[in-house]
């Protein structure tokens, strides 16, 4: 009778093909293979792997349905060149508005190029005419001998020193609202400058933006 045939080549070759078939399924599947290893865990600790989400916060800052706009057009006097205290005609075009404001901003836009807004002295008057003759000195029409000194003179002589006077200055200004009312210092005010010889029209675009009372 013939000794028995070893098993151990055959258990070797099975232990090595269940191997290459794992690593084969690891390397195709691997997101089974991370499931069936923490699915102990997962029975025996649910809350640690699905945590219930956590709740939206409360925004701090105001929502869009807490602020509003208004937005206003209205014309300025016409006048001669000049600087001129429009604090009160702001009032009047856009006081109603301004009641309806706790808190916010007031922007004044002059749609012009030759022209200006300012926030500057409101009680002693010389101040506009001092800031009206230093703007005048600091961009003349012409030259000591009367010779020209610019070549964009179409409309006149004061025509370019208006643009330079009107980018010195500036288009525009912004004044805090507070309690429906412009939360300007004791002596300060609006003013309107006006930088040609001859009179013009000028509209001003007044923009509100706050939370309404």
């Amino acid at each position: 009778m013939p000794p028995p045939t070893p098993k151990t080549t055959s258990t070797i070759s099975s232990t090595t093909t269940l191997l290459i078939f794992l690593l084969l399924l690891l390397s195709l599947f691997p997101s089974a293979f991370h499931l069936l290893w923490t699915l102990p865990l997962r029975l025996l600790l649910p809350t640690f792997f699905d945590p219930s989400p956590s709740p939206t916060p409360t925004p701090l800052t105001p929502t869009a349905a807490t602020m509003s706009w208004t937005q206003k057009h209205f014309t300025l006097p016409s006048r001669s060149r000049g600087s001129y205290l429009i604090t009160d005609l702001v009032l009047k075009e856009l006081g109603p508005e301004l009641k309806t404001y706790k808190v916010g901003l007031l922007h004044l836009f002059v749609q012009h190029t030759s022209c200006g807004l300012s926030l500057n002295e409101n009680w002693d008057s010389d101040v506009r005419l001092d800031m009206s003759d230093t703007l005048d000195r600091i961009v003349p029409e012409a030259g000591p001998k009367g010779e020209a000194l610019y070549r964009h003179d179409a409309e006149g002589p004061d025509d370019f020193p208006a643009h330079v006077k009107s980018s010195l200055m500036g288009a525009s200004v912004t004044v805090p609202i507070k309690d429906g009312k412009l939360a300007l210092g004791t002596w300060q005010g609006v003013w309107f400058l006006e930088f040609r010889t001859a009179k013009h029209t000028r509209n001003v675009v007044a923009t509100i933006q706050g939370q309404k009372a």
